[in-house]
């Protein structure tokens, strides 16, 4: 008889997992930040009795991981026949809430005494208002034996009747801190050189989203095998933000001119007039300098931003900024 391995499949060659998924928590209790929410899903972890759950915020907080890493816990070998999962990406029509989860809600699975089957519905903001409504009616007739989990940007895209019978779970951003602990994990176990400096680029480009910092660390390392701050900037394709601190700089120096030849050169370069305000505005929140000028600068900051939303995005329009800028600098000076 022919041993086992000469049946194997041959090699197909290096095959990279995304470091995304490589180091997506199992448990919840691994899950980084938002210390609150996910103490609450541990708790619900520990005594089985999960609520329809609705979990808020922004993208790349672990909403998905924590619902994910939830069931797992719940469910344990029946997570297979017990969970649902539909994303935005498939069709989530009225339809799919009539057939599909209306199926898996009626279908019998033997599951652990008080668990209940999971329906998680990702990017449930993305459902239309009918597909919602149908939704509704579901999630009452099938309370005792389906529990639903809604993962979403923003809760208020999800009508007033199923925010009422969900559990209201919010995530924010995370902290630089706790995205750098994470990243010192993944550096040590896939051995990347860095320099402390280029961490800090991946923690600033991230802005709070763990998904897209491990992402961008991934990138960094296989494109160029070494994670500094000039590497992490030309992956990433934002402004760097050394030109838009000297730019405030020389805004508060009174030097006008100058900032304006650093701002032509940035808008040259090829970068939107949103990617450069949005840096602009991280710079200005972070920059030390007098508290009230600081609001001056980020409510002028604000006002600009809200005009290229809405399609006035010129070269024209960031140069008026900052010499509004300028004159909020030269009047708390008079003063």
């Amino acid at each position: 008889m022919a041993s086992s391995s000469s049946t194997a499949p041959p090699s197909t060659g290096h095959y990279e997992v995304p470091w995304v998924e490589k180091y997506r928590p199992a448990r919840v209790a691994d899950i980084v930040g938002n210390t609150d929410a996910i103490s609450r899903l541990q708790i619900i972890a520990r005594e089985g009795n999960m609520p329809n759950l609705i979990l808020a915020g922004p993208p790349g907080t672990g909403k998905t991981t924590s619902i994910l890493a939830l069931a797992h816990e719940l469910l344990g070998p029946n997570y297979r026949e017990g969970v649902l999962e539909l994303n935005a990406s498939d069709d989530r029509g009225i339809d799919v809430v009539r057939n599909k989860i209306k199926m898996f809600a009626q279908k019998k699975v033997t599951l652990p005494p008080g668990r209940h089957k999971i329906i998680i519905l990702d990017e449930a903001d993305s459902m239309t208002s009918g597909a919602q409504q149908a939704l509704r009616r579901t999630m009452e007739i099938y309370s005792n034996t389906t529990r639903f989990a809604l993962a979403c940007n923003t809760s208020s895209k999800i009508i007033e009747p199923i925010q009422s019978r969900c559990a209201l779970v919010r995530f924010s951003r995370l902290s630089d801190e706790e995205i750098l602990g994470r990243l010192m994990i993944v550096v040590e176990a896939e051995k990347v050189p860095y320099v402390p400096e280029g961490l800090e680029a991946i923690i600033f480009t991230a802005d709070g989203d763990m998904r897209q910092a491990l992402n961008n660390l991934q990138a960094t390392f296989s494109g160029f095998r070494f994670v500094n701050q000039e590497n992490v900037f030309k992956v990433c394709d934002q402004p760097h933000p050394l030109h838009v601190k000297n730019m405030i700089r020389n805004v508060l120096e009174g030097k006008f001119d100058d900032a304006c030849f650093a701002l032509k050169q940035l808008y040259d370069l090829g970068y939107s007039p949103t990617d450069i305000i949005t840096t602009l505005f991280r710079i200005i929140k972070n920059y030390d300098m007098p508290e009230y000028l600081k609001l001056e600068f980020l409510k002028e900051t604000g006002f600009a931003h809200m005009r290229i939303c809405d399609g006035v995005g010129s070269l024209l329009q960031l140069s008026g900024l900052l010499a509004k800028l300028a004159v909020a600098q030269q009047t708390a000076k008079a003063f």
